[in-house]
């Protein structure tokens, strides 16, 4: 699971959180497994490539 969050968003530089987790059978919050920070452009690309491998849009999980 991913999420993803504008941390800076200005005309010339745009940077979005990233935060990664995973689906427990046991749990109904998926547990964090990290948070980086891309650029606009990066983080475009990242959800093209899960995307291709079948990765959709759910709603909110934190």
């Amino acid at each position: 699971m991913l999420r993803f969050r504008p941390t800076h968003w200005e005309r010339l530089v745009q940077r979005l959180e990233i935060t990664s987790g995973e689906l427990l059978a046991d749990q109904e919050i998926p547990l964090l497994k990290s948070r980086r920070e891309l650029s606009r452009a990066e983080a475009l690309k990242l959800w093209a490539e899960k995307r291709k491998v079948g990765w959709a849009p759910c709603n909110p999980q934190w």
